[in-house]
């Protein structure tokens, strides 16, 4: 069984910062790439950033612009983002996604940075109020 379980999202002003984090658990495959995505009220689910499982390669969306950092423990395989400069439309709830075998083509999947990601937790709301 697969368990990813976000944290740290929460209010602040635009200009703030927060951390987000992810635990996993089960048959996440550790040599994957895990990244995060993000949806907002009303749109579809978008990739924001992803890091291979090397932690050596890093990937963000265009509408990061340098204001988030993406990072991940191997030893715990706990993944991070780091968002600085926060905007309005940052709003949104955040989704740590990773890969697990035992899920392939039975969950829904979602593409990012030329990946799949199939495990997702429930997700932690991130509201920056103007």
């Amino acid at each position: 069984e697969v368990h990813v379980v976000e944290s740290g999202g929460g209010s602040v002003q635009a200009g703030g910062s927060l951390r987000l984090s992810c635990t996993t658990s089960g048959d996440i495959d550790k040599d994957a790439t895990m990244g995060w995505f993000r949806q907002a009220r009303g749109k579809d689910r978008e990739g924001v950033a992803s890091i291979a499982p090397d932690n050596l390669r890093t990937y963000y969306a265009e509408f990061v612009e340098g204001r988030f950092t993406i990072s991940r423990d191997k030893s715990d395989n706990t993944l991070y983002l780091q968002m600085s400069n926060l905007k309005p439309e940052d709003t949104a709830m955040y989704y740590c996604a990773a890969y697990s075998r035992e899920r392939d083509g039975f969950y829904s999947e979602f593409r990012f940075d030329g990946h799949v990601y199939n495990a997702w937790g429930p997700g932690t709301q991130v509201t920056v109020s103007s």
